[in-house]
């Protein structure tokens, strides 16, 4: 597909993905309070789950043909992707102190320009690389990685970032053609059979309770990953991509909140950093 057949449009395209990362920071709150009682594997699942129910009201009143597709092989590949980096992070988060699984899951976005170069052909300027690096040093100051980051369980975190800037670039590449709805519809499909499969050997017995948090955090999911897969349809991948990073000030500032966690100079600082990436990614040149 030609890439000048998709829109541009960095401003509705970065709000958009504020508008994610902020549900994507309350989702990671209701991962944080459930994890304690429910296996990963149970999240990953009930959290497809409730992405393929999410879309029933649709089917009931509109039917199956706004979902139907000629590119299920791209959905099948988009699907990979974004199920394998899934995995890889819930096995960080399970291996590694947080801060350093953080730093994986928000530096997807330094990945996604050359990627999106690559693959889509899709501009890459000195700016992209400038605003990505900038958000990075951003993510490091907040998160503040310790040495468990050289250890054996980081590679599936770097596997985690690698793979999910492989999702964000394919929702990109299909976007000519291919709605929001109907891309978060199939990966939820496809995620919700392929982890059933782990269920066979690590199912556990779930109260009202549990499934009510479960429920919450597929909604929250759910509506996140629509909303940024509109937003990548909007503008490409490297352009606003760094507006991702919001997603840990989000994330910080519910703590404070929830939790009394005070952040310090570096992270204050470290927010500053990703703030101005973001800025800097969807800013206009001058003419």
């Amino acid at each position: 597909m030609e890439p000048a057949s998709r829109s541009v449009k960095p401003l509705q395209g970065a709000l958009l993905l504020a508008l994610s990362a902020l549900l994507f920071a309350f989702t990671g709150v209701g991962i944080r309070e459930i994890s304690a009682s429910v296996n990963n594997e149970s999240v990953v699942f009930f959290r497809n789950l409730v992405g393929v129910l999410f879309f029933l009201p649709l089917l009931l009143v509109r039917g199956v043909r706004p979902l139907r597709t000629t590119r299920l092989k791209s959905h099948l590949w988009r699907t990979t992707y974004g199920l394998a980096a899934m995995y890889c992070f819930f096995y960080a988060i399970a291996h590694l102190p947080l801060a350093d699984a953080m730093l994986f899951t928000y530096s997807a976005p330094v990945f996604t320009p050359l990627i999106a170069h690559i693959w889509l052909k899709e501009p890459l300027t000195r700016r992209m690389l400038i605003s990505s690096l900038i958000g990075l040093c951003g993510v490091l100051l907040v998160a503040k990685p310790s040495a468990a980051l050289f250890e054996g369980p980081a590679l599936f975190g770097l596997a985690a970032s690698l793979l999910a800037a492989f999702a964000f670039v394919s929702i990109r590449e299909m976007s000519d053609s291919e709605p929001a709805t109907r891309i978060v519809f199939y990966f939820s499909l496809f995620s919700a059979l392929f982890s059933a499969i782990p269920l066979t050997w690590s199912w556990q017995p779930l109260d009202s309770t549990q499934l009510s948090w479960l429920l919450g955090i597929g909604l929250l999911a759910t509506a996140s990953q629509v909303i940024m897969s509109r937003a990548y349809g909007l503008a490409p991948p490297g352009l606003i991509g760094p507006v991702a990073y919001l997603a840990i000030v989000f994330a910080g500032i519910i703590a404070w909140l929830l939790w009394g966690e005070t952040p310090d100079t570096l992270s204050l600082l470290g927010a500053a950093l990703i703030f101005a990436a973001s800025l800097l990614s969807v800013a206009r040149r001058r003419a």
